[in-house]
């Protein structure tokens, strides 16, 4: 006998699968591959019957039908879990950026309906009402990107939405980005000379002098320990570099915390050597802390005896070390003042990382190999290097140029 074909309070008939509730929305009901019983709704037939065929076109596709419930707040949990190759310090800024900007905004999101709109409007979000500079959605992106391309590869959607967004967003915002510089010789003398004639800057100056003088990244310097410093040869040898942590992990009390990592990249295990004054800087450190009986105090990963530490003896870091820069900045500045209504020389606004720019800007005005600069800067790629090389010597030629002029000028004028 027959099975009677089910029909809507219009009298029409149904599909297999499709009913109207009896308060008369429609309904239609699938099992997916998991033998999961699955139900989408809709408000008349034909709407329901549009689902029906996405739905429809998705199983024929392979697209997991549990997409359509999977959040990317899921799916980066799950990207979380199988992450490997990161450095310890990278994958824990990746999950800070993620809890603090994306968790609690489009992270909401069902995978399904995000669309390459919803990540535009995301990113505009950022830079328009959160004010974050290009760099910080940048991160924001790589991994955002890399979660939904998790959930491409596992069939979750067919395209990844973030694809080109960044790229469309900064060719539609006008970000203001500053070209990093180094000091130029008056202003790292005038850095320098101040740090050690100024008894309350004097202890700065062993810190900030191997900076200068090697160009070692903020946390290769602040690892240096005794140990790695080859003073009767002039050798420093670059094998690690410290890194802090200034928000609260998960599983801790603390707010901050240091690890000690293998450097940035393979070329980042080097040698460098010691310039004249740098070698100075590192017995003017060991002389103050012989004088105040200072010791190092810590130990971090096994490592202890570290060369440049506080009246504490604990290690210094990046934020302290740029804090001290902004003071020693203004009290240079306002000496200078006093000098003169007029100063010849004034120290511009600058970080940590600029007194590695300053190394490398007085190498290449030395003529220095660009081979050399990449092995003493521990660049793994030669492009790295050749871009601020470029820089550097277009700015050389420039001035060149600018003292040819007046020459000519000159010339013409006896002429």
């Amino acid at each position: 006998m027959a099975t009677a074909k089910r029909k809507d309070k219009a009298r029409v008939i149904l599909r297999k699968g499709e009913l109207q509730r009896p308060n008369g929305l429609y309904q239609y009901a699938w099992t997916d591959g998991n033998k999961k019983r699955n139900f989408v709704y809709a408000k008349t037939l034909d709407e329901l019957r549009e689902k029906e065929e996405m739905i429809s076109k998705d199983i024929s596709d392979g697209i997991k039908t549990e997409a359509r419930y999977t959040t990317v707040n899921e799916l980066f949990d799950l990207w979380i879990d199988i992450k490997r190759g990161l450095k310890n310090n990278t994958f824990e800024n990746y999950k800070y950026m993620y809890e603090t900007f994306v968790r609690c905004t489009i992270g909401k999101k069902r995978v399904c309906d995000l669309k390459k709109s919803d990540v535009k409007r995301y990113y505009n979000y950022l830079v328009d009402e959160r004010h974050l500079q290009a760099s910080t959605i940048d991160s924001i992106h790589t991994i955002l990107h890399q979660v939904l391309q998790l959930a491409v590869d596992d069939d979750y959607i067919r395209n990844n939405p973030s694809d080109n967004v960044m790229k469309e967003l900064k060719q539609s915002h006008v970000f203001k980005t500053e070209k990093r510089r180094g000091l130029t010789v008056p202003e790292q003398n005038l850095f320098l000379e101040y740090l050690k004639s100024t008894p309350q800057n004097q202890q700065w100056y062993p810190v900030f002098a191997v900076m200068v003088g090697t160009g070692l990244r903020v946390g290769e310097v602040t690892g240096l320990r005794w140990s790695d410093i080859d003073l009767e040869n002039g050798i420093i040898d670059v094998n690690h570099t410290l890194v802090y942590y200034d928000h609260r992990p998960a599983d801790s009390k603390s707010s901050c915390y240091f690890n000690v990592h293998s450097p940035k990249t393979v070329a980042g295990v080097r040698q460098v050597p010691m310039l004249g004054f740098v070698k100075e800087a590192f017995l003017m450190e060991k002389k103050k802390q012989e004088t105040l009986g200072i010791h190092c105090e810590v130990t971090i990963d096994g490592y202890t005896d570290f060369i440049f530490i506080n009246r504490f003896g604990k290690t210094q870091h990046q934020g302290t070390l740029n804090k001290a820069i902004r003071r020693i900045i203004r009290d240079c500045n306002d000496e200078q003042f006093l000098k003169s209504e007029n100063p010849e020389v004034l120290l511009p606004h600058f970080s940590c990382h600029s007194l590695r720019h300053t190394f490398t800007t007085r190498m290449c005005e030395a003529g220095v190999n660009v081979k050399v600069i990449q092995d003493a800067l521990g660049h793994k790629d030669i492009s790295t290097t050749l871009n601020i090389y470029t820089d550097v010597t277009k700015e050389l030629k420039k001035k060149e140029f600018d003292g040819l002029d007046v020459y000519f000028q000159a010339d013409q004028k006896e002429a």
